[in-house]
């Protein structure tokens, strides 16, 4: 997977600031069923924030390096004990001004 480039991330970082947390790891971890989630997640949003509880055994860091390099993501950002995550999917319908995790 090619890394993105800072200005890159630098926008995707504005474009999460908006976003809700979409994937909610608990005090399982990284489940199957959560990376399955997440795996659906990114595929039709791209752009994904995950929230960390506070029970889970992993930092968020380590969390969010994990679930990267299992969904071939890239981390865009870590605050708090929240992840943003981003994976692009060239076959998403993409009119213009308008990006795939943007609701309205």
């Amino acid at each position: 997977m090619e890394k993105i480039s800072s200005k890159r991330r630098a926008e995707l970082r504005a474009e999460a600031h908006n976003l809700s947390a979409t994937v909610h790891v608990g005090h399982l971890g990284l489940t199957t069923s959560l990376l399955t989630s997440l795996d659906d997640a990114l595929r039709t949003r791209e752009l994904v924030k995950v929230q960390l509880g506070k029970t889970a055994e992993l930092s968020v860091r380590d969390a969010a390096q994990q679930m990267a390099e299992r969904m071939a993501a890239e981390v865009v950002q870590v605050i708090g004990r929240t992840a943003t995550l981003y994976r692009h999917n060239p076959s998403l319908e993409r009119t213009e001004g308008r990006v795939p995790w943007r609701t309205a």
